[in-house]
């Protein structure tokens, strides 16, 4: 059995609503015919997944976000799963994210990375999947490096700067908590059922592939691309296209919900990563090398 229903939402963790509304974007696929769409805060993302898992429960989102931390973090703060770990979130998520935080392993502007995640302790601020999925599993041998094509791990200790993810990740962990309790599967926390709604992390750059996103003219050429080489986008429909032009977020959106409708058939048979630590880390879900 396929999921009937694929969505790819770019995240944000802007803090104001005006800024949701226009960065958070989430594309949906049903039956060949894709919607990208805006306007939506992160409480109210939660609240329409819901209500959209209750129309058709054979659903599976996707979210460009981290779904934990490392794991010897994680046992530092006394939780031995990630689910377990997103209620300390809920409690301390917003203290770490403000400037007054005396943790100083949550860095960005204005701290600096830390000595102890600098240099050979680097991998302590990534977690097995920053490095083994968004580095080794499509970069070649002889290619590999912390920075290489624009695919470069992000650490979830970041909450400032260029390239940080950690705010949208703390502040997303609040709607996996939601959307948890509300009978969705977490993967890898939880084993996808067929016709139940699942979600997925994602990492929209191994999705897109190398291409200077921020460019209108580079989106533009990419999308005309694919509309050349690939039936399913020919058959995308010009409000789509013209939104993922228009807008980094979009195209993120947009090209990852294909990317996930294409290999639709792999997610209700996804396994437990290798990775011993899975449990509390989490895992990021990748399509084949050639799917890109």
């Amino acid at each position: 059995m396929q999921p009937s229903t694929i969505i790819a939402i770019d995240w944000s963790g802007r803090v104001d609503t005006a800024g949701q509304r226009r960065h958070i974007v989430a594309a949906t696929w049903r039956k060949g015919k894709v919607r990208v769409e805006s306007g939506r805060t992160r409480d109210e993302v939660s609240q329409w997944l819901i209500a959209q898992a209750k129309k058709d429960p054979a659903m599976v989102v996707g979210f460009d976000f981290c779904f934990s931390f490392p794991a010897w973090f994680l046992r530092e703060v006394g939780v031995a799963s990630a689910p377990e770990f997103w209620h300390v979130v809920a409690e301390h998520g917003e203290r770490w994210l403000s400037r007054e935080n005396e943790d100083r392993r949550f860095w960005g502007k204005p701290h600096k990375r830390p000595a102890e995640f600098s240099g050979e302790q680097l991998h302590r601020m990534l977690r097995a999947t920053d490095i083994d999925c968004k580095l080794a599993a499509h970069i070649p041998e002889e290619e590999r490096a912390l920075r290489i094509k624009g695919i470069t791990p992000k650490s979830v200790f970041q909450i400032g700067g260029s390239g940080s993810v950690g705010t949208a990740s703390l502040r997303g962990m609040k709607t996996l908590q939601r959307l948890h309790k509300a009978g969705f599967c977490i993967w890898p926390f939880d084993r996808p059922k067929a016709g139940e709604p699942l979600v997925v992390e994602m990492y929209s750059r191994l999705n897109t592939g190398p291409v200077h996103k921020s460019n209108a003219t580079a989106r533009t050429d990419y999308l005309a691309h694919k509309q050349k080489e690939h039936a399913a986008y020919a058959g995308l429909g010009a409000s789509a296209i013209a939104k993922a032009k228009a807008s980094e977020d979009a195209f993120d959106a947009l090209i990852s919900c294909m990317v996930m409708a294409e290999h639709r058939e792999q997610f209700y048979t996804l396994n437990q990563p290798r990775d011993p630590n899975y449990a509390l880390e989490g895992w990021t879900w990748a399509p084949p090398p050639s799917g890109r």
